[in-house]
C-alpha cells in the first residue's frame, strides 16, 4: 500500500477502536468518532499507525491473527509461571539482563516486539541497540544470546516478520 493511504488506515483503525470501545454505532457516537479519528489521522498521519508498513496480504493477515493468539498464550503462561514463583516459599528467581538478537528491521515491528516482551510477566525490554534487544528476565534459562533469543524473541518474531516489510 502506498504511503498516501497511511492516514486512511490510521483513521479507519482509530474509528473501529472507538466504535468497539463504545459498543454503539449511534449517530452521535459515530459522529464524534469520525471527527476525533479524522483529526488524529491528519495531525499524526506519519507517526501513530500500528498499521504503518503492515503488509496487506493473506499471509500477513493470518500471521496477525496468529500473533495475537501466540501473545495471549504467552501472557497466560507467563502469568501462571510468575504466580507460582511468587507463591513459592523459596522464591526461585534468577534475574539477569540478557542480550537477544533481533532480525526485524521495520520500526513498528520492533516496537511491537519490545512491547509484547514487556507486557509478558517476567520479562522487561530494557534497551535496543542496533539488532540487539536487552531484556530483564526474572528467571533466566541461560544468559547466552542464542538461548535468550530462542526463549524470548523467536516466537513473536516469526509472526512479525510475515506482518511487516
Amino acid at each position: 500500500m502506498s504511503r498516501s493511504l497511511e492516514p486512511l488506515k490510521l483513521f479507519l483503525t482509530l474509528l473501529v477502536i472507538w466504535l468497539l470501545l463504545n459498543g454503539s454505532v449511534a449517530l452521535g457516537t459515530l459522529a464524534v468518532g469520525v471527527v476525533v479519528a479524522g483529526a488524529i489521522a491528519v495531525l499524526f498521519r506519519e507517526s501513530l499507525s500500528v498499521l504503518s508498513g503492515h503488509k496487506f496480504t493473506a499471509e500477513a493477515l493470518v500471521a496477525s491473527l496468529l500473533y495475537v493468539g501466540y501473545f495471549l498464550k504467552e501472557l497466560v503462561k507467563a502469568n501462571l509461571q510468575m504466580a507460582a514463583i511468587v507463591l513459592s516459599p523459596r522464591l526461585p528467581v534468577e534475574p539477569a539482563i540478557v542480550a537477544t538478537r533481533v532480525r526485524l528491521t521495520h520500526p513498528v515491528a520492533r516496537l511491537l516486539l519490545a512491547n509484547s516482551i514487556t507486557l509478558t510477566p517476567g520479562t522487561l525490554s530494557v534497551e535496543m541497540k542496533g539488532d540487539t534487544l536487552y531484556v530483564h528476565w526474572v528467571v533466566a534459562k541461560g544468559t547466552d544470546v542464542e538461548t535468550a533469543t530462542r526463549e524470548i524473541v523467536a516466537g513473536f518474531e516469526r509472526y512479525l516478520e510475515k506482518m511487516y516489510d
